[in-house]
């Protein structure tokens, strides 16, 4: 055994039992961090305006602190990005993690020197909670990829700027930076199939025991190695045997990522945001993934049903239920205040304090981490109708193509009912792809990367739409197809 898994046990023992404190009292420990968040925050910009001095009790939190998505938080961004100090959080952020946003385009998402451990401990954490239930830590002393984008950084207002995932290789603990991989020259390439096989030279040779990633990135770099060598990944890496991912759904892939390595692995779940890191998979034992309750974060839930209410309800910790589905909001040490990030869970246990997300609080696709969404596909829609006015459109559902059954590259299918088809399907196709392009960065990177081929129209008869809801018994009403949905459920519907 090397000095780094040796080293590790320890180490797992400490955070495992430290991890045991909080989560024998959450309620506890997150009215602690709500009553010091607000203190701390009580005298920036923004707990002036909302009165932080005089909030006591978790209803006058509530009461002080309206729910609110990024286009309700971006005024005080814009703030920070003009140089101003003591804005959502004492002085500034240490990074802005930019994200695709929805109206507003990118998203400016702060990390504070005191969030910054929430990223970078969490996922530590992770591995040190199998380390110490499984007592596999061997794979520490071998090499570990994680598949990421690229760690280069922009600066706004003296502020670095970039993707999570860049900001998070900065901070990679010293004792793995020898057995890190890619190498950073190689993580700063921009096309991805430049840099998938720049990956492959570095690390085909190279003891991989670890790998981590979203899974159809990592599905690709399996399937070139195998196209490469003619071998499955087991015997491309036999010392592979642990499998950390996140991001997207990991059931559509399961599989086909076995399949291609040739046996089973032990795996690990992380649930990361640029907001900050929500929960992981702390045991192989048990359903769900356990949610951080003392990591700089008070979390809210409001259940799904109350979401879009007026005045919707709001819930702690403490009020939460084992089966509901809730939209999770979040206060944090970044300076996110009442902040829905969009995302459902469901708590599958209360002692402790585990989830499973089950989706977004409004229809999505991120079949492969592309975050696309409703608007996107109804301002992509209309683009392409102004370019091509002859066509009329009844209707229309996008889906996601995981594994294409003609073989080749996944991609989006857009089913359609025309009333009017376009005189010209291929530069309607075209059209629609680019404006999707240029207001979704996630989907741009997928196409320039070659992870995702462009979208493919499929034309529905007529009525097609009708009656697929005649067939579902929602006919009439307000019920309607929605515009994209993350699995082909409607789409094999509408296709029969």
């Amino acid at each position: 055994m090397g000095i780094r898994a040796w080293l590790s046990r320890p180490l797992a023992n400490h955070i495992v039992k430290k991890q045991r404190r909080w989560m024998a009292n959450g309620p506890g420990v997150q009215a602690a961090w709500r009553e010091q968040l607000v203190t701390k925050a009580a005298t920036t910009r923004f707990g002036k305006d909302h009165f932080f001095q005089e909030v006591k009790t978790y209803d006058e939190f509530k009461d002080a602190v309206p729910v609110r998505d990024y286009e309700d938080l971006k005024p005080y961004v814009e703030h920070i990005l003009h140089g101003e100090h003591d804005v959502l959080w004492p002085g500034q952020p240490a990074y802005f993690a930019k994200t695709s946003g929805t109206t507003s385009g990118v998203k400016y998402i702060p990390i504070t020197a005191e969030s910054l451990p929430n990223h970078i401990n969490s996922a530590r954490d992770a591995l040190l909670n199998y380390i110490h239930e499984t007592g596999k830590a061997e794979f520490l002393d071998k090499k570990l990829i994680f598949l990421s984008g690229s760690p280069e950084l922009e600066k706004k207002a003296g502020i670095n700027i970039g993707r999570l995932s860049g900001i998070v290789n900065h901070h990679v603990p010293g004792y793995l930076r020898t057995n890190q991989l890619p190498s950073y020259e190689t993580n700063c390439i921009d096309d991805w199939e430049t840099k998938l096989e720049k990956i492959i030279d570095e690390t085909i040779d190279q003891p991989m025991s670890l790998i981590s990633g979203i899974p159809p990135w990592v599905q690709m770099y399996f399937d070139r190695i195998r196209a490469r060598t003619g071998k499955d990944i087991k015997d491309v890496f036999p010392d592979f045997s642990l499998f950390v991912y996140g991001g997207v759904n990991f059931e559509p892939y399961r599989a086909k990522l076995y399949e291609a390595i040739g046996k089973r692995v032990d795996s690990v779940e992380t649930y990361p945001a640029s907001e900050g890191f929500i929960a992981y998979q702390d045991t192989q034992t048990e359903e769900g993934l356990l949610m951080l309750l003392d990591s700089g974060i008070f979390f809210e839930f409001i259940p799904v049903e109350n979401f879009f209410d007026e005045k919707p309800k709001r819930l702690s910790i403490a009020e939460v239920e084992v089966g509901k589905n809730y939209a999770v909001i979040i206060n944090s040490n970044a300076g996110l205040w009442g902040y829905s990030l969009g995302d459902t869970v469901k708590f599958v246990s209360i002692n402790p304090y585990r989830i499973l997300v089950t989706g977004r609080i409004k229809h999505f696709i991120s079949a492969f981490g592309e975050h696309v969404i409703g608007e996107e596909i109804e301002k992509a829609l209309q683009y392409a109708m102004q370019r091509h006015p002859e066509v009329e459109v009844t209707e229309c559902t996008v889906a996601p193509m995981v594994a294409p059954p003609e073989g080749g590259l996944p991609y989006h299918e857009w089913l359609i009912e025309f009333a009017t088809p376009p005189a010209d399907a291929a530069a309607f196709a075209k059209d629609l792809d680019k404006r999707l392009t240029e207001l979704n960065v996630y989907y741009d990177d997928l196409i320039s990367g070659s992870i995702l081929k462009p979208l493919v129209i499929t034309s529905l008869p007529r009525n097609a739409f009708i009656d697929y809801m005649r067939s579902q018994g929602k006919l009439g009403g307000q019920n309607k197809v929605p515009r994209l949905s993350n699995d082909r459920k409607i789409a094999e519907g509408l296709k029969k």
